[in-house]
């Protein structure tokens, strides 16, 4: 029997990458592999999941390499003794395929990981959810327009973004030791798995480029995310007779359009409305009379039923990959307006939604009043077929199953020939 190991710092469902391994790992069981997880112990405990666990650490080993990263920059390299336990359990599971998602997580040592990877002939894929693996420092760069990537780094704009340092900006080492560790993977036995076309063309410019690329977009449950009954939900959050222009963030940051939007709503008319999802405290204090804040919705049903329900999906992101908003808005019948941002604009199609340029508030009231016009009603067989088409994620997953028997194969080719 196959094996797959997979390494994220975080296991539980309710993150993105959590689930996403989760998921893969259990069609990696059904199609005959055996399935493994390694991640942060002191992140998650032990969590429900049918891969064999591997915790990776402990609390005090997450807490040390957050002071470290804090004061020193020095994330990804403290946390030795937990990275050579994983080593030695990795030597002994002696997998076929090692997929890796994130490794900046406060768990792992990635010069002792990549020196281990390096020197054994294990084809290893890594899903590139964010930039941290070809930057200095940060994990994404497009919302200040910082290139220094492409050069080196050095004197961080971003020292105090995550992973956060006060003290010390040690971004240009950190290239130089970044580059060294990762580039040590010779190039038949590393694949690169960008979510969006765009991250792709932005590591075509590092020092990841001579590394074969193959996209894998995310997918979503196409199940729960279908165009849902929506009386409940107008009424509970009083948006009956209303023009419903959702937006929907884990955290409103800056990067992801909070003051764009709070500029949209100086410029609706009474029978529009804006609804936030994601909104704490402070932000709630701060919104005008037509945004209704939602910290956070009861389930994902009632999520289903707000982008239902939502005229248009808003998403004045200024840096993003590949936002699965996008694609659950679309899945449940409702058109996208994003900003030219990343990867938000692959998943949004002249049927699906439209496209105006960043900061461009205006262009995003004129995309909402043609879908006004339109009537959203033209939308939703042409967003839902789309979704089904490329969204599934039983779809997506089968890709790396794919991918992980091709790689398993060539090795093997590999060592009947020596």
């Amino acid at each position: 029997m196959k094996k797959l190991l997979q390494i994220n710092p975080v296991l539980r469902t309710n993150t993105s990458t959590g689930r996403i391994m989760q998921e893969i790992g259990e069609l990696a069981i059904q199609n005959g592999w055996e399935s493994y997880i390694a991640y942060s112990y002191g992140r998650d405990g032990v969590k429900p999941c049918r891969s064999k666990q591997i915790p990776v650490g402990n609390k005090w080993d997450v807490a040390l390499h957050g002071v470290v990263t804090r004061l020193f920059d020095a994330h990804g390299l403290m946390s030795q003794v937990a990275t050579q336990k994983l080593v030695d359990q990795i030597q002994k599971i002696k997998p076929d395929v090692i997929h890796i998602h994130n490794i900046h997580g406060y768990f792992l040592n990635y010069q002792i990981l990549f020196d281990f990877l390096s020197q054994n002939d294990i084809p290893v894929i890594w899903t590139v959810h964010d930039c941290w693996l070809y930057t200095g420092h940060c994990y994404y760069y497009t919302f200040i327009g910082c290139n220094k990537w492409q050069t080196g780094c050095g004197h961080c704009p971003q020292q105090r973004k995550f992973p956060a340092s006060w003290l010390t900006d040690r971004s240009r080492q950190n290239f130089i030791d970044k580059k060294e560790a990762f580039t040590s993977v010779p190039t038949d036995r590393l694949t690169i798995v960008p979510v969006s076309e765009w991250i792709k063309g932005e590591m075509k410019k590092s020092f990841f480029k001579d590394y074969p690329f193959q996209v894998i977009h995310n997918g979503i449950n196409t199940e729960v995310f279908k165009l849902s009954e929506t009386e409940e939900v107008k009424s509970k959050y009083g948006l009956k007779g209303k023009h419903i222009l959702l937006g929907v963030a884990a955290l409103w940051h800056p990067e992801k359009g909070v003051a764009d939007f709070l500029q949209l709503a100086s410029m609706l008319h009474e029978d529009e409305v804006i609804v936030m999802i994601g909104v704490d405290e402070k932000l709630q204090k701060r919104l005008p009379h037509n945004v209704v804040g939602i910290k956070r919705t009861e389930n994902i049903r009632q999520m289903a039923e707000l982008y239902s329900a939502a005229t248009a999906f808003v998403n004045p992101t200024w840096q993003d990959n590949y936002p699965t908003v996008n694609l659950e808005a679309i899945a449940c019948g409702t058109p996208v307006v994003t900003y030219r941002t990343g990867g938000s604009v692959e998943a949004v199609t002249p049927e699906t939604g439209f496209i105006v340029e960043r900061g461009d508030v205006d262009g995003l009231l004129q995309a909402v009043r043609i879908i006004e016009q339109r009537g959203k009603a033209s939308y939703i067989e042409p967003c839902r077929n789309y979704a089904l088409a490329h969204f599934k994620k039983e779809d997506r997953y089968a890709d790396y199953i794919r991918l992980y028997n091709k790689l398993a194969a060539s090795t093997k080719n590999r060592a009947d020939r020596i």
